[in-house]
């Protein structure tokens, strides 16, 4: 079927695609939050860093990986280990039974990554279809209230067994919609719309929020830094949300990056897809600080920030000129609502090219079988916060038990071993072709990367892992 695989037609649609696989809801309300929590600009200050030095290079290895096999996730692992193992000229690092070991888990990654963008695909579909419903809400004037109406109005919501269900299995729908008209007619003609509408509410949203009394305090906590609130668990936490943000483990990259032509510079791809990720963040801290600091509003709310705190924020914050807290709430939940949507596109694909390769279906038929199995997965994790209490596993609500699997186990520990596959496994003559397009790009910066890929990262990412379970 590798002619259904197609290939993105331009550089832009390259960037715009891939960073939309890392713009979503993190970046609207994860970043801030953590911001807010953690000192402000010290804590960017140090995302900052821990971008350049596990982002990128983990972005890098996952394109090289993705480019090389021209496969999906599951046999792209499969045939870089086929090729390490053929090696003629011994130039592999891990050697003899390691070697046989590390064979069959490169094996296991790429279904891993596939399966995690499964389950991450079914309960980000529930929030995203929050997103939803809190659009038409915002349309319909149906969030004006107090902060107790805005609380009581998503904890009814979200118990109801019909509403989230039915709006989750809309927006999987939509995302099928997209993903089903292929590579270059679907993803990337959705992500050259949906990637400058997003930057242009969130632009139109800042300014608004920048405007108003008092807002200036919140434009200098974001930008002064407070190093006071720095120790070992915020480093530990800025790393952490460099590898989440830009979806680091999940496969979504290793898969865009198999559309990727022979001529695409891999190393600016991932410098320009971490800037923009990086550039949406921040413009999303200058969009709710100020509105939050001019309410007085603590700016690390937490988690209940996007469909409890904030209603009411640009409520009161905007109330001064008619009409402008509804038109404002309507742009917010809006550009939510695409940005869940640029990660959603990306999940979608994962699974799509592994059912239509590996089955040897056409592309429509992979996009509907990922469809159903991603809407029976939604569905359980919508059911099971509120409207049915028995959906739960480990103590833990299913949409919470999915969200604690996929980010605290499945993706620290697909990214880690990514990185020893690349760095110890894979032959460095075959790594170092892709990092240089074959000898037509300088390898300025390849012994560096190929450093970082070794030891830098699989150390971070090991940090991570641990500290997910309080062990560090």
């Amino acid at each position: 079927m590798s002619s259904e695989r197609g290939n993105f037609g331009t550089k832009m649609g390259v960037v715009l695609a891939t960073a939309g696989s890392a713009v979503g809801l993190g970046n609207i309300w994860r970043f801030p939050y953590m911001t807010g929590h953690n000192g402000g600009a010290a804590f960017i200050i140090i995302y900052f860093a821990c971008v350049l030095l596990l982002g990128i290079p983990g972005m890098l290895s996952e394109f090289i990986i993705g480019r090389h096999s021209a496969a999906n996730a599951a046999r792209a692992y499969s045939r870089l280990s086929e090729e390490a193992q053929a090696d003629v000229n011994g130039s592999l690092t891990i050697r003899g039974g390691l070697a046989m070991v590390m064979n069959r888990l490169s094996r296991m990654i790429g279904y891993m990554g596939v399966i995690t963008s499964m389950i991450i695909l079914g309960f980000y579909s529930v929030v995203a279809g929050w997103c939803l419903q809190y659009l038409f809400a915002s349309v319909m004037g149906e969030l004006q209230g107090n902060s107790d109406f805005v609380t009581n109005y998503f904890v009814t919501f979200s118990s109801d067994p019909f509403k989230p269900l039915a709006w989750t299995v809309v927006f999987i729908l939509i995302t099928h919609f997209v993903v089903a008209n292929g590579v270059r007619n679907g993803i990337e003609r959705a992500s050259n719309l949906l990637m400058p509408t997003l930057l242009l509410l969130l632009v139109v949203i800042v300014v608004a929020s920048c405007m108003l009394p008092g807002a200036g305090r919140g434009i200098e906590f974001l930008f002064h830094p407070d190093f006071s609130k720095v120790n070992g668990s915020v480093l530990l936490e800025a790393l952490g949300q460099a590898f989440f943000s830009l979806s680091l483990g999940t496969a979504c990259l290793c898969t865009y990056a198999s559309y990727f032509s022979r001529q695409t510079n891999l190393l600016r791809s991932a410098v320009q897809i971490a800037i923009l990720d990086s550039v949406i963040a921040i413009l999303a801290g200058l969009m709710i600080f100020p509105a939050a600091f001019s309410v007085g509003v603590n700016p690390d709310s937490g988690p209940s920030l996007i469909f409890i705190t904030l209603p009411n924020v640009f409520q009161q914050a905007f109330s001064a000129v008619p009409g402008m807290g509804y038109v404002i709430s309507i742009l917010f939940y809006g550009l939510l609502a695409l940005a869940a949507l640029t990660s959603t596109i990306s999940m979608h694909e994962i699974g799509t090219a592994f059912f239509y390769e590996e089955l040897h279906i056409s592309r429509g038929k992979g996009a509907w079988i990922e469809t159903v199995v991603c809407c029976v997965i939604g569905v359980i994790c919508s059911l099971s916060m509120g409207a049915v209490d028995s959906l739960k596993l480990f103590g833990m609500e299913f949409l919470n038990f999915c969200d604690y699997l996929t980010a605290q186990i499945l993706l620290p520990l697909g990214g880690f071993l990514t990185c020893i596959f690349i760095g110890w496994y894979v032959p460095k003559k075959i790594v170092w072709n892709e990092f240089t397009n074959w000898d037509t790009l300088k390898g300025t910066f390849f012994n560096i990367w190929f450093y970082t890929v070794r030891f830098v990262c699989p150390v971070g990412i090991a940090a991570i892992f641990l500290h997910q379970f309080g062990i560090i």
